[in-house]
């Protein structure tokens, strides 16, 4: 399929900017509206909205007053359609799977997935028996946002009619609209919610002690290390021991992780 083709139509900047900001939350208490706005524009184009902020989270979004919105307002508590209690959704699900390995909205059918810019991993994942085991529809629009710290959000739109299973013309109409305003929502939603902090605050790692944990990170001995870079082993444990102490990390394999999680070791990690 024309990739070219694929790129999903923008709308007037008024109205998307209108859109976005209806989409925004600042505050817990704007949760609701933000997500009605969502609601009513995946409806005024035929699609029902299954939010999800975190894949590796069994909680689902609420709002200000502890209501599941999947249920109160998006309408899925029919039988079986309470998604959100799926133990390993996130592990075996193919959708919030899919957007592990891709960042821009697309769309998907049992004939596979069609993205803005070819995705071979996506390629690789089989999504015919998938919609086959899925009475309830035959294709989707889904809305990955990466977020900090490596929080995963996976969104799905599909079509109130079970019948539909082609999206091409939809989702180059308002895929780019759909995409701007679910980002905005899902961003603002963690924001706003996000209470723990496990990670230190305005962290900066030295180049070198970046250099020594992303060959740390794909499991090289210090002394491997010293090697390849041609430092001591000794220089090596210090660059390590002293990025373990800026993110306060209790042993190299945190070290790493919490490096990981900030975005110091990129693709290697």
């Amino acid at each position: 399929m024309n990739q070219e083709a694929l790129r999903p139509a923008a709308c007037a900047p008024m109205e998307m900017q209108a859109l976005v900001e209806s989409a925004t939350i600042r505050r817990p208490e704007d949760i609701r509206g933000a997500a009605c706005t969502i609601r009513d524009f995946a409806a005024a184009h035929g699609l029902r909205a299954a939010l999800c902020d975190d894949i590796s989270s069994r909680g689902a979004i609420i709002d200000a007053h502890g209501n599941i919105l999947a249920a109160d307002l998006f309408g899925w508590d029919g039988e079986g359609e309470r998604w959100w209690e799926e133990r390993c959704l996130a592990l075996h699900s193919l959708l919030p799977r899919a957007c592990r390995y891709e960042n821009e909205p697309f769309w998907c059918n049992a004939r596979g997935f069609f993205t803005v810019s070819p995705n071979p991993y996506l390629q690789e994942i089989e999504t015919r028996r998938f919609f086959a085991g899925q009475p309830g529809y035959k294709a989707a629009i889904i809305i990955p946002v990466h977020l900090p710290f490596a929080q995963i959000s996976a969104n799905s739109f599909m079509p109130d009619d079970p019948d539909v299973d082609d999206l091409f013309d939809l989702f180059a109409a308002i895929g780019g609209t759909l995409g701007a305003i679910t980002r905005r929502f899902i961003a603002g939603y963690v924001a706003v919610m996000r209470t723990k902090r496990r990670l230190p605050s305005d962290c900066e790692l030295s180049r070198r002690e970046v250099e020594c944990l992303r060959w740390a990170a794909i499991g090289k001995t210090d002394s491997e290390i010293a090697t390849i870079i041609d430092l001591s082993h000794a220089t090596i444990r210090y660059h390590i021991s002293r990025a373990s102490a800026k993110l306060n990390a209790i042993n190299r394999a945190q070290t790493i992780f919490k490096a990981g999680q900030l975005g110091f070791l990129g693709a290697s990690a």
